[in-house]
């Protein structure tokens, strides 16, 4: 007797109907066909057929609603062998475990090629910069979906992972593998909070070591000379503002007359101006927060020359002059190219014989300048606007030789022995 025509038997002998005999959901279609149970009990209607034992070819000693019937005896030509039935229990113990706290439990996991772009819609785009979800896309269409896409969240494993950053780091740089590694493990730890997966596994794997670029910024001597060659160029006053304040390039190209008070010598740093997809467009500061900075007098008469050399450039082109128009502007009131600040600032370097160094080298030349002067980290990260003391210390705190030398020079007067009497 086959296990199905088995399972009508019993039903008749308890006087049920054909049709409501039915094999719990958890019960798995055999390699035969016939029903075979992961655990000892099978369902029919309102009864539940419980202390089913396994041996040799049949599956015996059956009692349904508390009462046994002795001699049931079905034959199964496909059973789940042992390690599947402890396998499968612990997990319906779980799912068990997670209905009864009310978490809900998804029937099918998605795919990251499913997850990531619903991530980066729901997300990263309503959350983060745009530049930020620039980056994000990038690297789950590069790197992400064609190399992970295919492989459901909850299969997917550590060593998945570890093969992936193995991979990227190998086409491309470690560099590259580190920043798709926190991508993926960024929007890992989203699914966890959405209870589709239970843990991260990004998490769980250590992302490559990328080796740091040596940064050397100008030494006070170059930085004169630099600011000396600079003088007749149209943005002497933002490579000013640049060396002295260490704004960033979009903090530069973002300044208007109204965040300036040359009066009180204090700046306010608003916004910054970026390029995306062809478009210029204002956004937040990067550490997402507004800072006022006191300017050194040194900024004051650039400031107030670059003001009247563009009232006259907007008088000869017909353009309304405001408070609130761009500090670094064209001739037509527009703000100035944020590539061109930089390629200015390069071609005024060469042009006097200097190394020639990135325009956010000056920002880090500040910090360097700062501590040499004995400005305290915290006053720092406060001019710099760093969202952490951490970046300020590990990364801009450049000290110069002359510092240290002054600094070793304490132990020649503290380690100084006395030399013996004659």
């Amino acid at each position: 007797m086959t296990c199905s025509a088995w399972v009508c038997w019993v039903w008749h002998r308890i006087g049920g109907d054909d049709d409501a005999a039915q094999v719990d959901p958890v019960q798995q279609r055999g390699e035969r066909g016939d029903f075979v149970a992961l655990r000892g009990d099978l369902t029919l209607g309102d009864h539940r057929l419980a202390g089913v034992e396994r041996g040799g070819e049949q599956v015996h000693g059956v009692g349904i609603g508390g009462k046994h019937l002795p001699g049931a005896s079905l034959p199964c030509t496909a059973r789940p062998s042992q390690p599947t039935a402890l396998t499968a229990r612990p997990k319906r113990q779980e799912l068990v475990r997670r209905d009864r706290q009310g978490i809900p439990t998804p029937t099918r996991s998605a795919k990251l090629s499913e997850w990531l772009p619903y991530w980066l819609k729901h997300y990263v785009e309503p959350r983060r910069k745009l530049s930020t979800y620039d980056k994000y896309e990038t690297h789950v269409r590069l790197y992400l979906v064609p190399i992970l896409g295919p492989k459901r969240l909850e299969s997917l494993s550590v060593a998945d992972v570890r093969r992936f950053i193995t991979r990227v780091q190998g086409a491309h740089t470690a560099a590259t593998a580190k920043e798709a590694h926190r991508v993926l493990r960024t929007a890992l730890s989203a699914a966890v909070r959405e209870e589709l997966i239970t843990r991260n596994v990004a998490a769980l794997v250590e992302p490559p070591r990328v080796k740091q670029r040596e940064i050397r910024p100008w030494t006070l001597e170059e930085t004169l000379s630099f600011l000396e060659a600079a003088r007749s160029d149209p943005l002497y006053a933002a490579f000013v503002l640049a060396v002295a304040m260490g704004l960033r390039r979009g903090e530069l190209v973002g300044l208007r007359w109204s965040d300036l008070d040359l009066d009180n010598r204090v700046l306010h740093v608003r916004q910054q101006t970026q390029r995306r997809r062809g478009t210029l467009y204002d956004d937040d500061p990067k550490s997402r927060r507004s800072r006022v900075v006191p300017m050194p007098a040194l900024c004051l008469a650039p400031l107030r020359w670059h003001r009247l050399r563009q009232r006259e450039a907007f008088a000869r082109t017909g353009v309304a002059w405001s408070e609130d128009g761009h500090v670094f502007a064209t001739r037509n009131g527009r703000p100035v190219e944020p590539r061109n600040v930089y390629r200015s600032f390069t071609r005024v370097a060469a042009n006097a014989g200097l190394r020639v160094v990135r325009l956010h080298d000056a920002r880090h030349g500040c910090a360097t300048l700062l501590t040499a002067a004995g400005v305290a980290p915290r006053v720092i990260m406060e001019i710099l606007g760093h969202s952490q003391i951490s970046i300020t210390m590990d990364v801009y705190t450049h000290v110069v030789h002359d510092t240290q030398r002054e600094a070793i020079s304490h132990m020649d007067r503290l380690l100084k022995r006395r030399l013996p009497a004659a």
